[in-house]
């Protein structure tokens, strides 16, 4: 597998990552560089290790997950983002939203790479060598999120009323389109 291709593959993964990284960073308190870093951390760690997990899994794990793996990620992707809205909806009253911790981090972090495990099953098949896709697809994946979480923390500066509730609408956005390509493309 060339490099092009590889680096393709490893933005075409981050961009979910990238996208909770944005809206997380527009809904978290607390000091928005430790969650930065915590979630491109997390982010590009279950981006190496899916990838991994599916190459070694092989064939058999392909036809047990694929039938469901959509379904998952549009769980978590919507559970997570109606917590958000949640949130955001009760902030007035309630005061700050929770910071990031690791139950929350955990979930966003298996959402957003369950995809990567089904590509670890394609690299598998096509027996590409692990190593060097994986360090690529956690660097960009770390990168991606990385700027995604500042860039979402510009943007909750602009002190918009209730910017909590757009933030957990793009997670159950992204979960959707997640179930919707799944759904119709097979």
């Amino acid at each position: 597998m060339d490099s092009a291709t590889v680096l393709a593959v490893a933005v075409g993964l981050a961009m979910d990552a990238f996208s909770v990284s944005i809206a997380y960073g527009i809904c978290a308190e607390g000091d928005s560089k430790t969650n930065a870093l915590k979630m491109a951390s997390s982010f590009g760690a279950f981006q190496m290790l899916m990838p991994v997990l599916g190459w070694l899994a092989g064939e058999k794990l392909l036809d047990f997950i694929a039938g469901f793996d959509h379904w998952i990620a549009f769980g978590l992707l919507l559970l997570i983002g109606c917590k958000m809205i949640y949130e955001a909806a009760e902030r007035e009253t309630a005061g700050k939203a929770e910071p990031l911790n690791i139950h929350a981090l955990l979930i966003l972090s298996i959402a957003t790479s369950i995809d990567a495990l089904a590509v670890g099953l394609s690299f598998a098949f096509l027996k590409v060598q692990i190593a060097t896709p994986i360090m690529v697809i956690g660097a960009v994946t770390f990168t991606l999120s990385l700027v995604g979480a500042f860039l979402g923390n510009r943007l909750s500066q602009l002190h918009i009323n209730k910017i909590g509730i757009l933030g957990g609408l793009i997670l159950i956005a992204i979960g959707s389109k997640i179930l919707l390509e799944h759904l119709t493309l097979g």
